[in-house]
């Protein structure tokens, strides 16, 4: 009898185990990457190094480009923001047929909180997973539950949070919880 109510006690444990009832986070977009705030970028202008810089995309989602002014990036791909730089400077008549191109440079930065050895704040890699990002973070710690952790990422102006599994894609400007175990 003791035996089956330890059992009992266990299973009514594991069942509440912290993020287990949150919904299945929705998989990365497939396509280009998209721009978002604090992405820094580096415009090339072939044979023109006064238009050839860094920038980062600001909080309101566009960048401050000189002799142009600011330009909306966010949500572009690299590609759409050079043709649309492209199309500023033929438009504003600064060059006749310029040749640009964009890249980025620095993506968001993502954030991993709870159960890994170093929290904090880290830069984000393209392909990294929910176990990749944790062992930037100095790997899980004996407390966490180390095959799932919540994710909330923020995307057209909302924030959804959902549970993610150890190969999960993550995306920059994901913040990351590793949940502690019960036992």
């Amino acid at each position: 009898m003791r035996f089956l109510f330890c059992l009992l006690l266990l299973l009514l444990c594991v069942g509440c185990a912290p993020g287990r009832d949150l919904p299945d986070l929705p998989p990365v977009a497939n396509g280009p990457y998209q721009l978002g705030p604090g992405d820094v970028i580096r415009l090339i202008t072939y044979q023109e190094d006064a238009l050839t810089a860094e920038f980062r995309v600001s909080d309101s989602g566009t960048i401050a480009l000189p002799l142009v002014g600011p330009m909306k990036a966010s949500g572009l791909s690299t590609d759409m923001l050079a043709a649309r730089v492209t199309e500023a400077l033929v438009r504003k008549n600064l060059l006749v047929a310029p040749s640009v191109a964009a890249e980025v440079v620095t993506y968001r930065p993502i954030f991993v909180l709870g159960e890994v050895s170093k929290p904090g704040q880290y830069p984000y890699q393209p392909g990294m997973t929910l176990v990749t990002a944790a062992a930037v973070a100095g790997g899980f710690t004996y407390r966490a539950i180390d095959d799932y952790a919540s994710v909330v990422r923020t995307g057209k102006g909302s924030a959804i949070e959902g549970k993610a599994s150890r190969q999960t894609l993550i995306a920059p400007g994901d913040v990351i919880t590793v949940f502690e175990r019960r036992f």
